[in-house]
C-alpha cells in the first residue's frame, strides 16, 4: 500500500478510520488506527452527553469532551489524529474552532456541505480541512467556493457512497442505484479533483468511503484513483473500539437481513442494524416530550419519532433495547472481536494479494 500524503502530513498507510458517533470512535479508537500507520477519527457528536458532569450545560460539556479526547488521542499516539464534526450540529462552529484550537491533523466535515469551513481558520491554523461529500458536483461547488470565497482548496475529500453506515447523502430511490455507486462516483470525484489541482498545483487527493471492508476493496478503490479509504464499521468490531460490548456484539449478531434503512431525526436517511428500538420507533411508541440539548439544526422535536442524540447515547453504553447501531452494508460480515493491528493486517494482507493476482 502506498503513504497518504495530505499537504506536509504523510500517513504511512492510506486508511483513515471512519468517525462514528455517539462514543463510538473516541480516542481509544482513533489513537490505535493512528498508532498502526492509518488516521484515527474522534467523532464530535453527542460529546456532552457523554462529558455531561464537566460543565453546566451541554454545549460547553461539548468543548471540554473534545478538548479531553484530544489530549487523550495525543498521550496514546503520535500518529494522525482527525476529529468528524457534522454540518447538522448546532455548535458546528464552536466544534470546528475548539479542533484548530485544539491543532487536531485533520477536520472531516460532513451532514451536509460545509461551504463556509475554511472561515474557521487562524492564522497560525495548521488542521487540514476536509469536507465529506456524495457527489462530483458537491466537490466541485466546494472547492470553487472555498477558492473564490476563502483562497483555500480542500486538503483532501472524501466522498462517501450510500453503502456507507450512519447518514447518508443520498435520497431513499437513490441508495440501491448503480448510478449513485462509489464505483462511479470515485472516477467523477477524482475527474472534478483533478481540474483545481491542475490549475492551482495542488494536490487533493481523493479518498473512497463507504461499505469498503476488505484489502481488496481498498485495492479495487485505488484502481478508480482513489488515494486511500475510509472505513468505520471495519473498526467497530476491535477491543480498542470505545462503544459498550453489547454495541459490538450487534455487529457480530446481525445478519445481512438485519442492516437496514430508516429515516433519521437529522433529516437523511441512514443505514443501522434492526433492533427492539427501532421496532418501537415503527410502532409510534418512541416520540420525545421535550428537546433536552437542542443539538441539531434540522431536528424539531415535535415532529420526529425519538432524540437520536439520547438514542446513540444508549447505544454507545450498550442500552440496545433504548438505541441502535448505525453500520455500514457489510457490518454483518463480523464474527468476532480482534484488535486494530489486526484489522489493518488484514486489509494490508488482502490489498497486497489482490495486487499481486492482478500482476500475475
Amino acid at each position: 500500500m502506498n503513504k497518504l500524503k495530505i499537504g506536509n502530513l504523510t500517513a504511512n498507510l492510506p486508511i483513515i478510520q471512519g468517525g462514528m458517533g455517539v462514543g463510538i470512535s473516541m480516542s481509544g479508537l482513533a489513537s490505535a488506527v493512528a498508532n498502526e500507520g492509518g488516521i484515527g477519527v474522534i467523532s464530535c457528536a453527542g460529546l456532552g452527553l457523554i462529558y455531561r458532569h464537566t460543565a453546566k450545560d451541554y454545549m460547553e460539556a461539548c468543548i471540554c469532551g473534545l478538548k479531553e479526547e484530544i489530549k487523550k488521542s495525543r498521550e496514546k499516539s503520535t500518529g494522525i489524529i482527525g476529529v468528524n464534526i457534522m454540518m447538522a450540529l448546532t455548535n458546528f462552529g464552536d466544534m470546528v474552532k475548539t479542533a484548530i484550537a485544539e491543532k487536531v491533523d485533520v477536520i472531516f466535515a460532513g451532514a451536509g456541505l460545509p461551504m463556509d469551513l475554511p472561515k474557521y481558520r487562524t492564522p497560525d491554523c495548521t488542521t487540514k480541512l476536509v469536507p465529506i461529500v456524495s457527489s462530483a458536483r458537491a466537490a466541485k461547488i466546494i472547492c470553487e467556493k472555498w477558492k473564490t470565497l476563502y483562497d483555500y482548496l480542500p486538503d483532501l475529500v472524501v466522498v462517501e457512497g450510500p453503502k456507507a453506515g450512519g447518514h447518508l447523502g443520498f435520497k431513499t430511490t437513490q441508495i440501491e442505484d448503480e448510478n449513485f455507486s462509489i464505483e462511479k462516483l470515485v472516477p467523477e470525484v477524482v475527474e472534478v479533483v483533478s481540474v483545481f489541482e491542475e490549475k492551482y498545483n495542488q494536490e487533493i487527493p481523493v479518498i473512497a468511503a463507504g461499505g469498503i471492508y476488505t484489502g481488496e476493496d481498498v485495492y479495487r478503490m485505488m484502481q478508480l484513483g482513489a488515494k486511500g479509504v475510509q472505513i468505520a464499521s471495519r473498526f467497530v468490531t476491535t477491543h480498542e473500539c470505545d462503544a459498550d460490548i453489547k454495541f459490538k456484539e450487534s455487529y457480530i449478531n446481525a445478519s445481512e437481513n438485519d442492516v437496514e434503512i430508516i429515516q433519521s431525526p437529522v433529516g437523511m436517511p441512514g443505514r443501522a442494524l434492526k433492533g427492539e428500538f427501532l421496532e418501537k420507533v415503527k410502532q409510534g411508541l418512541t416520540a420525545p416530550k421535550s428537546c433536552p440539548y437542542d443539538c441539531l439544526h434540522t431536528c424539531d422535536y415535535k415532529k420526529v419519532p425519538y432524540c437520536i442524540i439520547v438514542t446513540l447515547y444508549n447505544a454507545y453504553r450498550g442500552q440496545m433495547d433504548k438505541g441502535y447501531a448505525f453500520a455500514g452494508s457489510n457490518a454483518y460480515r463480523a464474527t468476532k472481536i480482534t484488535s486494530v493491528k489486526e484489522v489493518i493486517d488484514d486489509l494490508v494482507f488482502g490489498y497486497n494479494n489482490a495486487e499481486k493476482a492482478a500482476l500475475a
